[in-house]
């Protein structure tokens, strides 16, 4: 894969990498057949980012009623993310580039953090195919996407994924 900016309508490269518990997945494993929310974050340590997962706290019990999904992957190691997953209440799966092997392929390098080399926090909202449907860019806080905003996306995706979201008649 050459490295470019994700754009939506584009599909997003179907990561394989360990989760939180040091077992490879793939993304695609954890799509399934759902709307998903996927998180790219700079790490545990990151005032910014414990703000924001405090939002997606309070979505997942709708994502998860809903058939909708989260991933969240940063370059914390396994152990860092499942300390951090427990620790804020999380149940969705926490992915670990900690090798660094997708930062540059997708173009996601914060390149102002020289210290911690972490991922640009990066929201996509992405169909069961990849397919991005909407992007935020979270290097400026106002830059990541509100829960309304999060919904909404989902629900348009939901909306044309399922040929009964009109309700019989």
């Amino acid at each position: 894969m050459t490295s470019r900016t994700l754009s939506i309508a584009e599909v997003l490269p179907d990561l394989e990498l360990p989760d939180h518990a040091g077992r490879v997945r793939r993304l695609s494993e954890l799509v399934g057949g759902d709307p998903t929310v996927i998180q790219f974050f700079r790490g545990w340590w990151c005032p910014k980012e414990q703000a924001f997962f405090r939002r997606l706290i309070a979505l997942q019990d709708e994502a998860e009623v809903a058939y909708s999904g989260i991933v969240s992957i940063s370059v914390d190691a396994p152990e860092i993310a499942a300390a951090f997953r427990a620790g804020i209440g999380a149940r969705w799966t926490f992915l670990s580039d900690s090798e660094r092997v997708w930062l540059d392929r997708l173009v996601l390098r914060e390149t102002t953090d020289t210290l911690n080399n972490p991922y640009l926090p990066t929201v996509l909202v992405v169909d069961p195919d990849l397919r991005i449907h909407s992007r935020y860019d979270g290097y400026w806080f106002w830059g990541r996407p509100t829960n309304e905003e999060l919904r909404q996306d989902l629900r348009a995706v939901t909306r044309a994924l399922r040929p009964d979201w009109e309700p019989p008649r």
